[in-house]
C-alpha cells in the first residue's frame, strides 16, 4: 500500500457580511469534522488548504499534486457534509491502493475524489471547477473510475447558510451543527408548512430547479400530495460555451409579470413550492455567477429575509416569498435534491 493525502480546499469566503462569514465558520467545523474522520480512516496525512482560489481549478490542482507523493483525496471545504467513516476508508484505500484508480461520490458531479496516482494531476487541463475531474481521468488519464454508494446523501453540500439548516434536521448531524444552526437562528423557512402540505392527499406542491428523476421517484413514493415538478437546468454550472443560455419556464414568467407576482404564480398551479433561486438567477442574468447579486444577498433571500437584501429585483422576489399566504422556498442545488427529504419529514 502506498501513500495516502487528503486535501480540504477551504479558501477564505467570498465576500463579506455576516451570513457569509456564518458559512465560512460552519465550514470549518465540517473541515474539522471530515479531518478527523480521514484520519480513523487510515490517511497518512490530512490537510486543509486555507489558501486563496487559483485561477482554475485545474492550476491549484497541478500545484498541490508536485507536494504529494502516492495517492490523493480531493475536495472542497463543505461538500459530502453526510461523510460516514466507511466513506472515509475506501476512499482512503483508493488513493493508497497504487495504479490508475479513482473512487468519487458522483462520476458526473465530483464532490469528492480519491486518486491512486497523484502525480497524474500534474496534466490536468485548467478545469473550472471539481465537477468535471472524474471524467477527464476516465477519458483523457486512462484510470478506472468508480462511484461510492449513496450517491444522493452524498451530493449533500453546505453552500448556503440554509444548507446548514436543512443539515441541522438530521437525527445526529456532524460536528455539533445543529446547535451551530440554532446559536445563529438558522431555520428552514415555513418548515412546518411544507410538511403539513406534503401530508395533505388534497394538496400540490410544486418543485422547480434542479432537480432529478431519483428525486421526483422518492417524492412520488414519501409524499401524499399531487408533484408538480419542473426539472431545468441541470449541470448549470458545469455547461459549455456551446450550450444555449440558461432559460427556465418560471423565470420567462417572472420575466414577464415582474418579481412581484411570484405568488400568483406559483398559486395558480400548487399550493406550496420549493423553488431553485440561482435557476432563476441564471435566466435573469445568465450562468456566469459574477453577474449575479452578491452572495451575501442570495444566502439572505434563502432566509426569506428581504430587509437584508440589496438587490431590487432579488429583494423584492424576497418580500413576496416572505409574506405569501402560502409556503414558498427558496434555495439552491441541495434544497433540490437532498435536502428535500430532510425538509419534508422522511
Amino acid at each position: 500500500m502506498g501513500q495516502a493525502t487528503v486535501i480540504i480546499l477551504h479558501p477564505p469566503p467570498e465576500g463579506e457580511g455576516p451570513l457569509t462569514t456564518l458559512l465560512a465558520e460552519a465550514r470549518d467545523r465540517l473541515a474539522d469534522h471530515q479531518t478527523t474522520l480521514f484520519a480513523r480512516g487510515g490517511a497518512d496525512q490530512v490537510r486543509i488548504d486555507r489558501r486563496p482560489r487559483a485561477a482554475t481549478f485545474g492550476a491549484r490542482v497541478d500545484e498541490l499534486a508536485g507536494s504529494v507523493g502516492g495517492g490523493l483525496v480531493l475536495l472542497g471545504a463543505g461538500a459530502v457534509a453526510r461523510l460516514t467513516l466507511g466513506d472515509a476508508r475506501r476512499l482512503v484505500a483508493v488513493a493508497a491502493a497504487g495504479g490508475r484508480r479513482a473512487l468519487t461520490n458522483n462520476r458526473y458531479s465530483s464532490d469528492v475524489c480519491a486518486v491512486s496516482d497523484a502525480a497524474a494531476l500534474r496534466s490536468l487541463p485548467p478545469l473550472v471547477g471539481d465537477n468535471a475531474l472524474p471524467r477527464w481521468l476516465s477519458e483523457q488519464a486512462g484510470f478506472a473510475v468508480h462511484e461510492l454508494p449513496g450517491r444522493t446523501r452524498l451530493a449533500f453540500d453546505l453552500d448556503t447558510p440554509l444548507d446548514v439548516a436543512v443539515l441541522a434536521l438530521l437525527a445526529r448531524p456532524p460536528a455539533g451543527l445543529r446547535r451551530f444552526a440554532a446559536e445563529h437562528d438558522l431555520a428552514v423557512p415555513r418548515l412546518a408548512e411544507l410538511r403539513a402540505l406534503a401530508r395533505d392527499p388534497h394538496g400540490e406542491l410544486l418543485v422547480f430547479g434542479r432537480s432529478s428523476a431519483h428525486t421526483l421517484a422518492w417524492l412520488e413514493t414519501h409524499s401524499a400530495c399531487r408533484i408538480r415538478f419542473l426539472a431545468e437546468e441541470r449541470g448549470l454550472r458545469t455547461a459549455g460555451p456551446r450550450q444555449r443560455p440558461a432559460r427556465s419556464t418560471l423565470g420567462r414568467l417572472l420575466a414577464l409579470r415582474g418579481p412581484d407576482a411570484l405568488v400568483d404564480i406559483v398559486a395558480e398551479l400548487a399550493d406550496g413550492a420549493v423553488l431553485d433561486l440561482r435557476v432563476l438567477l441564471a435566466d435573469r442574468l445568465g450562468r456566469d455567477e459574477r453577474r449575479w447579486p452578491a452572495p451575501e444577498d442570495r444566502f439572505a433571500a434563502d432566509l426569506v429575509r428581504a430587509q437584508d437584501v440589496a438587490d431590487p429585483w432579488l429583494r423584492a422576489l424576497t418580500r413576496a416569498a416572505a409574506e405569501a399566504p402560502l409556503p414558498i422556498l427558496l434555495g439552491g442545488h441541495t434544497l433540490l435534491g437532498p435536502g428535500l427529504p430532510l425538509i419534508l419529514g422522511a
